[in-house]
């Protein structure tokens, strides 16, 4: 078959759209009239269309066309036909849809897949009700956990009794993933259609990746796991990363431009490529992976927090400072809602996020103490924001100032995921802050969560729990808080998508779960204040 995955409708402005395919053999791609050469990876085929000069507020209808052969929509499709539609010149309504953790189908073990009733409930509505967007924010694929048919498919092709077993260790093993994840038909025509933004999370590499040196240093040690991360960076390079990019930005990117002129294999492009973004092998600076979407008055920062972590005892960070700065930067133009996505959650549950912090005041301790400290970090999966704490403090200096300046963000709202439950918590600073703050959160698209720790995830926004898991943090050197935080909805449990609308200075929030009928809405919150 001519067209192997896609079309996937990526970076969408006013005037331009990017769309991804991979194809079967070297071959041209056309969309709308723009062509363009396959490049190659490994033996795989790839284009990223660049259209221009589109006009502002339209809807196109396209096909995909390869060596001149129309190959989508098939003849066969059910859905309605695949369209860009530009964002208009002044835009004032915005609708942008986001999750994380979706799992391909393996005998629907997890229920309802959200985002696939959501394809379904698009296609059979008015497209006035489409979303301008669509965030995936981590754990598309599942590198460490795969399902029985790629646990069969990997068996045909090495010995899964030796390490790394059913994971998948290369670039063509998780090439497989990706058309696990994304040939479904019906996800395969909401990608078609939806504009999408995606960062990756752990599983994209493997469960915790970079949750500490120790853990760092104990997955390099192993055979394998050079080839694995190579295979991770490298896919999530050219299936992830290239269509958050615009125009201007794909122009400007040494990789992308060596590729698609090179004339042959890019493997050894590539793999250079991969060892350079491990960020902290032999101190060089990594890719940056972080990104920012305008749509309107709409700003989507989206952060990098796996991929560039600062792991040094007592350096701990999510990001290193020339990062942190670049995001500031890119915070502080004025826009009417600033939306920071981030794969893993600002604000946990309280008990949660005190216990995170003070473990990574123990990791620091010398002897058992310590070592005893690394195991619970890792076992316990202790490695979000509030684990890296100077990063915790410096996002929260970094919205606090957002929300006080002379024209401040009506709404300033951290998007996560990563946590397999979904809830919406508000932000409460000491000192006034003009914008309403909000942590919004919504995992999984198709995964599970077991009913022992739904009970344990639901008592960590106990205040009683909270209150004591402060003192004990307090006690063990950890700073105070620099804001607290209230649940005001959640946590909810079962495959989920969540939405947020907003028209001019307004903005609501919903989060919606799958069910056999497709989505029910269990949540809704405005998030800006009334004036």
């Amino acid at each position: 078959m001519s067209l192997r995955l896609g079309p996937l409708l990526r970076h969408v402005d006013e005037t331009s759209a990017t769309v991804w395919v991979e194809t079967g053999t070297a071959s041209e791609v056309e969309v709308l009239g723009t062509t363009a050469r396959t490049f190659e990876i490994k033996g795989h085929h790839y284009a990223l269309l660049v259209l221009t000069g589109l006009e502002p507020g339209s809807c196109v209808e396209y096909e995909v066309r390869v060596d001149g052969e129309k190959v989508w929509p098939p003849a066969d499709s059910g859905f309605p036909p695949s369209r860009i539609r530009t964002l208009p010149e002044e835009e004032s309504k915005v609708r942008l849809v986001f999750g994380s953790c979706r799992k391909p189908h393996d005998g629907d073990a997890f229920g309802p897949d959200a985002l696939a009733a959501y394809a379904r409930r698009m296609a059979a509505g008015e497209e006035t009700g489409w979303p301008q967007a669509l965030l995936m924010l981590g754990d598309q694929v599942y590198a460490d956990e795969t399902t029985d048919e790629t646990q069969e498919w990997l068996k045909r092709r090495r010995d899964t009794s030796r390490p790394p077993g059913t994971e998948v260790m290369d670039f063509e093993e998780y090439t497989h993933l990706y058309f696990e994840a994304w040939g479904e038909p019906a996800i395969r025509w909401l990608l078609s259609t939806v504009p999408t933004s995606m960062i990756f999370d752990d599983h994209d590499v493997r469960d915790d990746w970079n949750t500490s040196l120790a853990w760092q240093r104990r997955m390099r040690a192993q055979p394998w796991w050079r080839e694995r991360l190579r295979g991770a960076i490298m896919t999530y390079w050219v299936y992830q990363h290239l269509g958050n990019l615009g125009p201007a930005e794909l122009a400007e990117d040494a990789t992308f431009q060596k590729a698609i002129c090179s004339g042959g294999d890019n493997a050894g492009l590539l793999t250079a490529f991969a060892d350079e973004a491990d960020n902290e092998r032999d101190g060089t600076k990594g890719a940056r992976w972080s990104y920012r979407r305008d749509f309107g008055g709409v700003r989507l920062l989206v952060i990098d927090s796996r991929a560039g972590r600062i792991l040094a005892a007592g350096e701990r960070s999510m990001v290193d400072d020339d990062e942190f700065d670049w995001i500031e930067k890119n915070a502080a133009a004025p826009c009417d809602h600033l939306l920071i996505g981030s794969s893993l959650p600002w604000l946990l549950p309280p008990v949660i996020s005190h216990l995170q912090s003070l473990n990574e005041r123990a990791c620091d301790r010398p002897g058992w103490r310590g070592r005893l400290a690394e195991k619970i970090r890792q076992a316990a999966d202790l490695e979000h924001w509030a684990a890296f704490r100077a990063s915790f403090e410096r996002l929260s200096a970094m919205i606090a100032r957002e929300g006080r300046r002379d024209d401040p963000p009506a709404t300033i709202a951290v998007l996560s995921g990563d946590v397999h439950h979904a809830y919406i918590a508000e932000a409460h600073y000491p000192e006034p802050v003009t914008s309403a703050v909000f942590q919004l959160t919504c995992s999984p698209v198709h995964n599970a969560m077991p009913r022992l720790l739904r009970w344990a995830f639901a008592g960590t926004w106990s205040a009683a729990l909270a209150s004591l898991a402060r003192r004990w943090a307090r006690r063990g050197g950890v700073a105070p808080d620099p804001l607290t935080w209230t649940k005001v909805s959640g946590p909810h449990f079962g495959n989920v998508i969540a939405t947020v609308e907003t028209e001019g200075r307004a903005c609501v929030t919903t989060i919606e779960q799958a069910t056999g009928d497709g989505l029910v809405e269990v949540a809704r919150q405005r998030l800006t204040r009334a004036r």
